[in-house]
């Protein structure tokens, strides 16, 4: 995971503060912003879950506080609806010119509201993904019921949600009833994906029928059976990460590696611009490889003789098992613990030479089952006839000639 601090300005020259987090072994095919719900902060633990299962499907996702709240700043009690959608389009502004503008909005709660508001002034938004959302701004009345007299008659009042106090204007009310969600989807002629729990007892069910009704196809809805409105069990944000990033990936510009073809068993491919980090086909499959950060690269993959002692260790216990197999023995796990180094030649007569140096490969071998002494003598003696460790100490040789 690779998780930075970010700061930009809103409209109002604040400084608002988020997380960027990128995927582990690969640069963003596309970046997500996600608005959280109203009073709540970046750093919810249903937040960072959705935003863990997107990078890991490539994405790369900021998440931010609005204006007022957690490390940004500004008086939440000065905000309003359309304060939060502004923040919103600060954040895409923020990400296209430091990287790539978003392809993606996903909201909670309030923020499911405001991603649709604000997907609507964003010509880069694709999809739009809504957690929980009020089919209109308006439902925080809800919330405010028990002091909205106050709120009309003073101009603001102190209001408790979810055990924290916030001060809340006239101002905010005002903005919230100017503002049609129904209306804004159904023009929205971006895809929409509306989560919602039945189970929800702060926004009801019956808002997700509302804006799906309201929206325009390409539009779908998923139920988040079971989960509450927080989404405070780690397996309900988890799977509302995982269907939103299958879902979105139908409506982003994601770059293939099917175009990766060769009659060979393997094919390495670097751009000029792509320092170590190179991709290739093994097979049928799709892999990276890389240099530490260290060195240069960016470590999103193993490195070339990382690759090479993995296919040691990965043959050496195929042999062993299907050894083990073939005689019947209850080899129920083995593991092999190998890494490579190249190390001085045993007794050399001068150490500081380069040629003094051997490719080593060290491998530790552990068995699990019920065997006796000879058994494991024996498996160690099949382990050092796997057919990569006999390449390794046979002669080879590679040809190589310039494909026209």
């Amino acid at each position: 995971m690779n998780l930075q601090k970010v700061t930009f300005q809103n409209k109002e020259g604040q400084n608002l503060v988020g997380r960027l987090e990128m995927p582990a072994n690969q640069h963003p095919h596309n970046f997500a912003i996600f608005a959280h719900c109203f009073t709540c902060n970046k750093n919810l633990s249903a937040v960072k879950n959705i935003g863990k299962a997107l990078t890991k499907r490539g994405f790369g996702v900021l998440r931010f506080d609005f204006t007022g709240l957690g490390e940004s700043e500004g008086d939440f009690e000065n905000t309003n609806f359309s304060g939060n959608v502004e923040d919103l389009i600060a954040a895409a502004d923020y990400l296209k010119e430091n990287y790539q503008a978003p392809a993606l909005l996903i909201g909670h709660s309030l923020g499911g509201a405001a991603v649709i508001f604000a997907a609507k002034k964003l010509d880069s938004v694709k999809a739009v993904a809504t957690i929980g959302a009020p089919s209109n701004p308006s439902h925080v009345q809800h919330l405010l019921k028990s002091n909205i007299e106050e709120i009309k008659n003073t101009g603001k009042a102190v209001v408790n949600l979810s055990g924290r106090d916030f001060t809340i204007k006239k101002q905010f009310l005002d903005d919230l009833e100017t503002k049609s969600l129904p209306e804004t989807a159904r023009n929205l002629r971006k895809a929409l994906l509306v989560m919602h729990a039945p189970q929800d007892e702060t926004v009801g069910i019956k808002n997700a029928e509302e804006i799906y009704i309201a929206a325009r196809h390409p539009k779908s809805f998923v139920s988040l059976d079971g989960a509450d409105h927080l989404l405070m069990n780690r397996q309900d944000s988890l799977y509302a990460g995982e269907v939103i990033a299958g879902w979105a990936q139908r409506y982003m510009d994601i770059p293939e590696d099917t175009n990766l073809k060769t009659k060979h068993q393997v094919l390495a491919s670097l751009d000029a611009n792509d320092g170590f980090t190179t991709a290739m086909k093994v097979g049928n499959h799709f892999m990276t490889a890389d240099e530490p950060i260290s060195f240069g690269g960016n470590d999103f993959g193993p490195s070339p003789y990382e690759y090479v002692t993995a296919g040691l260790s990965a043959c050496t216990a195929m042999t062993v098992q299907m050894y083990a197999r073939r005689k019947g023995w209850p080899l129920e796990n083995i593991e092999v613990h190998t890494s490579y180094s190249k190390s001085h030649i045993e007794d050399c007569e001068n150490c500081e030479s380069d040629n003094a140096k051997i490719d080593t490969f060290h491998k530790e071998i552990k068995f699990t089952g019920a065997f006796n002494e000879k058994q494991i003598a024996r498996m160690l003696q099949i382990a050092d006839k796997c057919p990569v460790h006999k390449t390794l100490h046979s002669e080879t040789q590679v040809i190589t000639k310039v494909i026209t």
